[in-house]
């Protein structure tokens, strides 16, 4: 792709799928009756393997999408689609239900896949991998920023409930979502313009 990298963008595109506000009511569900020691905890361990999961995707996502002879442009556009949808769920969320039955300790899901290392997630960093094949040292910072971000506001999830309450926290994960549908129309956009001039160069 022809645009120039950047920490920041790439840093606040992790951090607005992560969607680390719009996790908090989940978290503090799951979370509930477990002591708040241990809440930190659980929260600091899961945060790590769901670290492990994006670096590996990191390091070796090039390969597979090498596998499926995928191309850059076609990536772009995909990805682009893909936080479109992310964008609109954010803005206009499903409700949630708050009764999870039995009190049990989270252990990898729900903290490290799917609210660090879901879907969304993994394929953002795949689209990013294979869009800037040359900046994966930038891209571990990135997605490091945008974890670290996600761990410390999933850790105090507890007190900003009590700070923001749920109109709050609703209106930040609206928020989020505006800013990540214009980042994913500018993909859409980058990856159409990509494929019209390749295509025009090809006649």
């Amino acid at each position: 792709m022809s645009t120039e990298f950047s920490i920041l963008s790439a840093s606040l595109l992790f951090l607005f799928v992560i969607d680390p506000f719009g996790n908090i009511p989940i978290l503090l569900s799951v979370m509930k009756g477990v002591p708040q020691k241990r809440q930190y905890q659980i929260v600091v361990r899961d945060g790590l393997i769901g670290l492990i999961i994006l670096v590996c995707f990191l390091f070796f996502g090039a390969e597979f999408l090498a596998l499926l002879h995928l191309e850059t442009e076609s990536i772009s556009i995909a990805g682009g689609v893909v936080l479109f949808v992310i964008a609109l769920k954010m803005i206009f969320p499903s409700p949630y239900t708050k009764d999870v039955g039995p009190v049990m300790e989270p252990f990898i899901v729900p903290i490290s896949i799917p609210m660090l290392a879901g879907p969304s997630t993994l394929a953002t960093l795949l689209v990013m991998v294979k869009s800037y094949p040359k900046d994966q040292l930038d891209l571990l910072f990135s997605v490091g920023a945008a974890w670290g971000i996600s761990v410390v506001i999933l850790a105090m999830a507890p007190l900003l409930n009590r700070i923001l309450k749920e109109k709050g926290l609703a209106a930040l994960e609206r928020l989020m979502g505006m800013l990540l549908l214009m980042m994913s129309v500018q993909m859409l956009v980058n990856g159409v313009r990509s494929l019209f001039t390749h295509t025009l160069a090809a006649l």
